[in-house]
């Protein structure tokens, strides 16, 4: 499999694809070429490392690829899962590939991948384009919020153009939007939050939050609430906490402590830093952590979880306002806190997530989502379909 190379006509020059190694890899996402893309820090190569039970591929597209003497133009980490009593896998590029979406010529960038994962014995493949769909900003969805309402019943403030072509050239290759335009069957959030860094002053960012979140984190400071950058030793902490939230939320991650014990270190062992954990203690108590993860000029906050007792002291705001500084300072343009509910009922649990994330003063951005489908032949299609029903049964 090494040694394989697909092939197609990209534009004014043939571009192939085919494996490279980590370092190439991510000296890729590190260029100028590959920080423009944005990558997302689901498709580094340290997250082959977090998915227990994939086995995963680099590959990366360009010109004369192979022969030592092209530059790389697109990377992806492919995570394969093998169809039980088969030796077929099903292709997951979660939030990726790392590609010119913008290029009109798709076929130059999707058929070489499609080529190569059909001859891995892939049966099925699923991707996640980067580029947005949609926008909403705090204002107008604030202004939608009543029973029954959904962020998709308010206008948007923007539908990119870029996400709206790449959709109609997906649809007519044949490939499917998971989940419909609800998006429920999505794997990665397709409503996020983000608040925007790129231009903006520290005091700019302050004026951004509404006046709850700078009382909340007035008062966070008046009752003495610290806020630390820990490291693994906390992190079955967090996950306790973290186990209380979901009680308490009505929500359930199901992921374990060995989880973010490979994840941070794996990612840290990437790049030192890339993904941070962090607390805020009260009287000597931790009552929230949370994990921020960098790449390049862009931040996630991931995953929070709190304490059930001593919510009055606001530790988690205290904690999102020292991320955003610190997300700030390393000169990202994006503050990205991962996904949101797309419900503006506030009799759905759910709600208090957007509300809460509205407080600072970010926009909701719907994502192109994942887009699947079958690769060619009758064999292929039977086993997509046996897939899919594998897993509505576990």
């Amino acid at each position: 499999m090494s040694a394989l190379l697909a092939t197609a006509g990209c534009g004014r020059q043939e571009t192939r694809l085919g494996p490279v190694s980590p370092e190439a890899y991510r000296a890729f996402l590190a260029s100028r070429t590959g920080s423009n893309l944005a990558p997302s820090f689901l498709q580094c190569p340290s997250w082959a490392a977090v998915k227990d039970g994939w086995q995963a591929q680099l590959l990366g597209w360009g010109p004369r690829f192979g022969d030592g003497t092209g530059e790389l133009s697109g990377v992806a980490l492919v995570l394969l899962r093998q169809l039980p009593g088969t030796r077929r896998y099903f292709a997951y590029l979660p939030e990726g590939p790392v590609a010119d979406w913008s290029d009109p010529d798709l076929d130059g960038w999707l058929d070489p991948l499609l080529h190569h994962l059909r001859a891995a014995g892939a049966f099925a493949v699923r991707i996640g384009p980067s580029p947005a769909y949609r926008r909403w900003d705090a204002p107008g969805l604030k202004a939608g919020v009543g029973p029954g309402r959904r962020v998709t019943d308010v206008l948007a403030r923007e539908v990119d153009p870029l996400g709206a072509a790449v959709a109609e050239r997906l649809r007519a290759r044949g490939w499917r939007r998971c989940g419909g335009d609800e998006g429920d069957g999505d794997a990665q959030p397709r409503h996020v939050f983000q608040v925007t860094l790129a231009g903006r002053t520290t005091e700019d960012l302050w004026t951004g939050l509404n006046q709850e979140w700078r009382r909340n984190i007035r008062r966070a400071a008046k009752s003495g609430v610290a806020v630390t950058v820990g490291g693994s030793a906390e992190l079955s902490e967090f996950h306790r906490l973290l186990r209380i939230t979901e009680e308490r939320d009505g929500f359930r991650l199901g992921r374990s402590l060995e989880y973010y014990q490979r994840q941070y270190a794996a990612l840290n062992a990437e790049e030192p830093g890339r993904m941070r954990l962090y607390l805020a203690r009260h009287r000597g108590e931790i009552l929230a952590a949370h994990t921020m993860i960098t790449v390049g000029r862009r931040v996630w906050y991931q995953t929070g979880a709190s304490a059930d007792h001593r919510r009055e002291v606001r530790p988690s705001n205290a904690l999102q306002w020292r991320m955003m500084l610190d997300a700030h300072a390393l000169g990202a343009e994006v503050y990205d806190m991962r996904g949101v509910p797309a419900t503006l009922a506030p009799e759905d649990r759910s709600f208090g997530l957007l509300r809460w994330k509205l407080g600072t003063g970010g926009q909701v951005v719907e994502t192109l989502g994942e887009w699947e489908r079958p690769l060619g032949g009758t064999a292929n299609h039977t086993l997509y379909r046996a897939f899919q029903m594998y897993l509505a049964r576990r």
